[in-house]
Order: structure tokens, then C-alpha cells, then sequence
């Protein structure tokens, strides 16, 4: 080699990624000590030299991880960056944290921003719309990127997917709808042509066609604005519903509040339940029944993951489903506590 080897040098000859060697030459107790060995090997073997004081002026993006996430505003998806967040500080490393406002141009630009100062890793929350431009440059890098809660690109090889299974969270509550008595349950919420929105309608969709009950669904922004008015509409154009799926927490929420404004209680006469189970579900009144999706524990997954494949090369399986569980409250009970 007639050149000063690199680290690319290193990585190439130890097999393992750039991040990961930069990791060894920082000491960092994550990498496992066979491969902290075959990285020293590589070194002694094509004569790389540590420049500290060169490496000294990089540090500020050494270990570096880029989070988008497509609705700060979102509560739900607050806890989601908040909880990552934590999760990565634990282990060491930095997060840059971004909201895209739901504007995929933007989404790209921000991404673009996060490569040019050095992110090692990325995880996106997807905007709506077309993602190309976000995901390509990503694949051009070669970075590390985990896709979570919503998938934008279909490259899960490249960009692995992660979420919870929403199908079986909506089927739960329409069934438990229908156990307390509801005869018509309309899912109200999200916007049309979405896959996420598909996937929060799928297991109230099979419900209610087993049991060969009428699909009404108003669809819109995942919004309180949106639930209010939906409330209005359901009581004037729809007076044979008397309980509803709602595509988030927000969403019900809203409804709750138009159904409380209208003088109609909620909870007997007609049933709510939410999704997501975010904090305030359980602190308003009554106490919205919501699908629960531990986000918490999703975050410290994800760091998981994403760390193991930034450290060891571990790349994480193309798609995971978590879990979810009902939790039931006074909103389609109504049992006040």
C-alpha cells in the first residue's frame, strides 16, 4: 500500500464497518472483545496509525445518531423520540432529533443535512408521501437506517421495517366494542390510501364482516379538531352508530369532547376507544379506552437494534410486528372509577 491506510482500510480488512472500527478506537465497551481483536489484527497488519488529535477534532460527530420523526406534535410519537433518545445516551451516544412536519421535500433536506455532519446511523419515522430522495441518498451512504412506525420505502433489506400489529389492535377493540353491546361500530379517522391507515382499519374491517355488520368509516386528519367534528357528524347523518374505533388517541379524544359539547354521554350511550394509549388517555374524563402499543419498550428495542447493527454489523431482520393489548376504561365500559 503506497498510501497511509485509512480506516476504511481497517474495516475493509477486518470485515466489519467503519463505525465499528471508529468505536474500537474509542474504546467504546460495546463491541465484543473477537471483534475489537480482529480490528487491532487488521491495524498491526497494514500499519495503521491512530491520529488522536485529528480524531479529537471530529469527536463531535463521532456517534452521532439522526432521528426524523414525521409529527412531533404528536404526543405518541413525542414519547417516541424522547424514549430513543434516552436509550442511545445510555449507551454513549448523541441524537439529533428532527420533526419533518409531515412534508417528505423537507424530510429529504433534513436527512441530507444530517449525512454532511457526519450521523453513523439514522432512524426515520416516515413522512406521507413520496420518500425516495430520503431513502436513496441513504442508500448511496450506506448508513445504517431503521424505518419505525410507518414505512416509507419497500427496501426493507436496505432499510429495515419496524412497527406494532396494528390489524390484531383494532380487531381487539371492535370485538370488545360488540361484547358490550354495540350494535353499529364505525372507525373514524386517518387519512385515506394510507397503509397505516389500511393497517388500523384491517382488523376492524374483518370483525365486522365476520359478524356481517356495515362498514362506516369517516376518514380525515389524525387530529382533536377532526374528532370534534366527527362527533357532530355521527349524531346528525349517523344515528344508528354507537361506538367507534378511532385511528389514534387524538382522534378520540375529540370525539369525546364533541359528544360532551352535543350533551351526549359517552361510554353508555355511545362507546369510544383510542389508539396508541397515550398519557392523557387515561387522565381524561371519562378515561379513554385505547389500544396500547408500549413505545417505550419499542424505543429501547430500536436502540437495540440499530446499535448492534452499527457495532457488530448485526443487520436487523427486514420486518418486526410488536404486540399490543386493549386497555380498557370507562370510555366503552362505562365504569368510572
Amino acid at each position: 500500500m503506497n498510501r497511509r491506510p485509512t480506516i476504511m482500510d481497517v474495516a475493509a480488512r477486518a470485515g466489519v464497518s467503519k463505525s465499528t472500527v471508529s468505536l474500537v478506537l474509542q474504546g467504546s465497551k460495546q463491541v465484543r472483545a473477537e471483534t475489537r481483536t480482529a480490528v487491532e489484527k487488521a491495524m498491526a497488519e497494514i500499519g495503521y496509525v491512530y491520529n488522536r488529535a485529528a480524531a479529537n477534532l471530529r469527536s463531535s460527530s463521532v456517534g452521532l445518531v439522526g432521528l426524523v420523526i414525521n409529527d412531533l406534535r404528536n404526543p405518541f410519537f413525542t414519547e417516541f423520540a424522547t424514549s430513543l433518545q434516552m436509550a442511545i445516551a445510555a449507551e454513549g451516544y448523541a441524537t439529533v432529533i428532527a420533526n419533518s412536519d409531515e412534508d417528505p421535500e423537507l424530510q429529504a433536506k433534513l436527512v441530507g443535512s444530517m449525512i454532511e455532519h457526519g450521523v453513523s446511523a439514522m432512524v426515520i419515522s416516515p413522512a406521507y408521501g413520496a420518500a425516495s430522495d430520503t431513502f436513496d441518498q441513504l442508500a448511496r451512504r450506506g448508513l445504517p437506517t431503521l424505518q419505525v412506525l410507518r414505512q416509507g420505502d419497500e427496501r426493507t433489506d436496505l432499510f429495515p421495517f419496524a412497527s406494532f400489529d396494528y390489524a390484531t389492535g383494532s380487531a381487539k377493540a371492535t370485538r370488545h366494542l360488540l361484547q358490550q353491546g354495540a350494535r353499529n361500530v364505525a372507525f373514524v379517522g386517518g387519512l385515506p390510501g394510507r397503509a397505516i391507515t389500511r393497517e388500523r382499519k384491517s382488523g376492524w374491517r374483518d370483525v365486522l364482516k365476520k359478524d356481517g355488520l356495515e362498514e362506516v368509516a369517516l376518514h380525515g386528519k389524525s387530529s382533536r379538531a377532526f374528532g370534534m367534528e366527527m362527533a357532530a357528524t355521527l349524531i346528525a347523518d349517523h344515528p344508528e352508530i354507537d361506538a367507534a374505533v378511532c385511528f389514534n388517541d387524538l382522534v378520540a379524544l375529540g370525539l369525546m369532547a364533541g359528544f360532551a359539547r352535543a350533551g351526549r354521554p359517552v361510554g353508555t350511550g355511545f362507546r369510544v376507544v383510542g389508539f396508541d394509549d397515550i398519557e392523557e388517555a387515561a387522565q381524561s374524563w371519562p378515561q379513554l379506552s385505547s389500544v396500547s402499543c408500549d413505545i417505550a419498550q419499542f424505543a429501547q428495542d430500536t436502540a437495540a437494534r440499530l446499535l448492534g447493527w452499527m457495532v457488530e454489523g448485526e443487520r436487523p431482520e427486514p420486518e418486526l410486528r410488536m404486540p399490543v393489548r386493549l386497555v380498557t376504561r370507562a370510555s366503552s365500559t362505562g365504569e368510572t372509577t
